[in-house]
């Protein structure tokens, strides 16, 4: 293989046109301004990121549990999953001091991905793996001995490369989840590589990480893996990538519509022009309809108490529906609540 390796992928009309949209999209988004100034919210983003990309995984902790580890509080569940949430909260943590075209980088945000959960943390594989459905093989991994040199490539390309980065990000993750470098946690250190390499683009990404995206949608984003393998080429998982991408920032965009023009806007101190704790509450479940009470809690600067009984009054009035366990589950804001 040379030097110059290009991965395979076919630069197409519909990709094109999402790459245009979704730039519009992030022009019009102005939530990065709030985040960025109140790091309750930004915090926030961040444990829903951690606890979509290690549920991928099988981590059975639930949102709350992730929050509770992070908080340094006592968690009864398996010392495995309690420990990967440990880890990836160092690792996101840390991440946007790393550089994205440093192979090094990568390593070091596997070392502390993985430390004390693989005997190989921090280092590519030195053995064969695939990845199964039960006893089927559906992916073999590249063979150990050309990995080192296989990931080289792909990161002299992904520095070299002209391409848009969202369209760089997504040829990178699909091409590292092919590899499959690292004996485990090939998974979550991909999500988060594509999420570094999209917040040096725009740091709005920081606090809309790939991961929460990915979760949605887990179902199609292994079916999109599967047909760029059949494919030999990356275009299809890169078009449904940012499909995701921009479904998930209409949906801020639209959100922030809503809010602006019904006087509600959250402004840089979160719901600084809206007048009581429910509407506060609403936007933001408008803008992640996933945010558990002990988060808006905390964001809000309310107690535990006092937004479980907002939220019971809410539903109560036909405000606002609940869908789901508080695992799985998300909060719907009716279009009538205006």
């Amino acid at each position: 293989m040379s030097d110059s390796y290009i991965p395979p992928f076919t630069m197409t009309e519909e990709i094109t046109n999402l790459v245009i949209e979704i730039g519009e999209q992030v022009g019009a988004v102005v939530t990065y301004d709030a985040l960025r100034a109140n790091p309750k919210l930004r915090r926030a983003g961040r444990i829903r990121s951690i606890y979509s990309s290690l549920a991928i995984e099988q981590n059975t902790l639930t949102l709350e549990q992730v929050t509770d580890v992070i908080d340094g509080k006592t968690v009864l569940g398996p010392p495995q999953e309690i420990r990967e949430v440990r880890n990836a909260y160092e690792a996101y943590e840390r991440v946007s001091a790393l550089d994205p075209y440093n192979i090094k980088n990568l390593l070091l945000a596997h070392k502390i991905m993985m430390e004390g959960l693989v005997k190989e943390a921090g280092r590519f594989r030195s053995g064969n793996v695939g990845v199964y459905a039960g006893k089927q093989l559906i992916h073999a991994g590249t063979p150990a001995n050309y990995v080192p040199e296989l990931m080289k490539q792909l990161f002299d390309w992904l520095k070299k490369s002209k391409l848009h980065p969202l369209v760089k990000s997504c040829i990178f993750h699909y091409e590292f989840e092919f590899i499959h470098p690292f004996a485990d946690g090939n998974g979550r250190t991909g999500r988060l590589w594509q999420s570094l390499i999209l917040q040096k683009w725009k740091m709005f990404f920081a606090w809309m990480p790939i991961e929460s995206l990915i979760y949605e949608k887990q179902k199609d984003y292994y079916k999109a893996l599967n047909t760029s393998n059949k494919a030999g080429e990356s275009t299809p998982f890169v078009t449904f990538m940012l499909e995701v991408i921009r479904d998930a920032l209409k949906a801020v965009v639209e959100s922030q519509n809503k809010l602006t023009e019904a006087g509600e806007y959250v402004g840089a101190n979160v719901g600084e022009n809206v007048g009581t704790n429910a509407e506060k509450i609403v936007a933001l479940l408008r803008q992640d309809n996933r945010l558990t009470a002990k988060v808006l809690a905390a964001t809000l600067n309310l107690t535990d108490r006092q937004v479980e009984r907002i939220l019971a009054k809410l539903k109560a009035e036909g405000k606002l529906v609940r869908h789901g366990a508080s695992k799985n589950g998300h909060w719907e804001v009716l279009e009538e609540y205006e």
